[in-house]
């Protein structure tokens, strides 16, 4: 596979450490295993820098039974690329190793979906989907596959589109495909208004109503940078059969910073 085909790191070193070991290690300390792990259909996860969210990531990972092919949403930082951007070929680079994407899923959901276009642009500088990885690898090593999707887009009907899409996809291939979805919650505001806020929005996620969380975000003006995934991921998980959900974990940046008037909220939650 020629060099065009991977993506490179854009945050090692930056997010999280860039030497192995020493990725390895912080990532054994915010994962244990669990003996009953959850076989969710669909996650909420955090993604900022992991000595502020990877407790908060770490504690989801460890309940999950991780599954060989992953669907992986995120939300578009950096405003590059097409509002549904898609990578259906390659793999990604992280410092323990590479992850394949997976080009069956991948092009079945181009099928089903035009919206989604073919972008690696939006892909080379975000960091949403990336600081994943590395959990992933951490449990599953090279034996799993995933689908990269940059959301970019705040319109109901195309998330609601995307969800219905990779509910198809997922329920044609007969087998479990697990359904992350990348985000942080509320940014910047105090500490007790950021609580106040993101209650509200798990509130919608935990009664499985994505079009609610969408309404209370818009309304309740919650900076979510991660809706759009969640919307589509709780879309697809109803499809799919989901009748509860689970928060395993929640805290905000002042946990760790110590600094409560301007904090970033980190929520995992599971959806079975």
């Amino acid at each position: 596979m020629g060099t065009a085909a991977i993506r490179h790191p854009a945050v090692a070193g930056y997010f999280y450490p860039r030497n192995p070991d020493e990725l390895r290690a912080e990532i054994r300390s915010y994962t244990a295993a669990d003996p009953h792990p959850i076989a969710a259909l669909g996650c909420i996860v955090p993604h900022a820098g992991y000595v502020y969210s990877g407790h908060v990531a770490g504690a989801v990972y460890s309940h999950l039974e991780l599954t060989p092919r992953i669907i992986l949403m995120c939300p578009n930082h950096t405003g590059l690329g097409s509002p549904l951007s898609i990578m259906s070929e390659g793999e990604w680079e992280t410092p323990l190793g590479n992850a394949a994407i997976d080009s069956e899923i991948a092009g079945d959901l181009k099928t089903r979906l035009p919206l989604l276009t073919e972008d690696s642009h939006a892909h080379r500088s975000e960091h949403a989907a990336e600081v994943q990885l590395p959990f992933l690898q951490a449990r599953l090593g090279h034996n799993f596959s995933f689908v990269p999707i940059a959301v970019g887009t705040g319109r109901l009907e195309a998330l609601t589109a995307l969800g219905k899409a990779i509910a198809e996809t997922v329920g044609a291939m007969g087998q479990r495909v697990l359904i992350i979805a990348s985000s942080d919650m509320n940014h910047y505001e105090s500490d007790v208004i950021t609580r106040e806020k993101d209650a509200k929005a798990i509130e919608q996620v935990l009664v499985l109503n994505p079009s609610g969380l969408y309404d209370v975000v818009t309304t309740e003006k919650i900076t979510m940078c991660g809706f759009g995934p969640a919307v589509a991921m709780l879309t697809a998980a109803r499809r799919l059969g989901a009748t509860r959900a689970e928060l395993i974990k929640y805290a905000t940046s002042g946990d760790v910073s110590g600094d409560r008037n301007a904090v970033v909220g980190y929520a995992g939650i599971t959806v079975m």
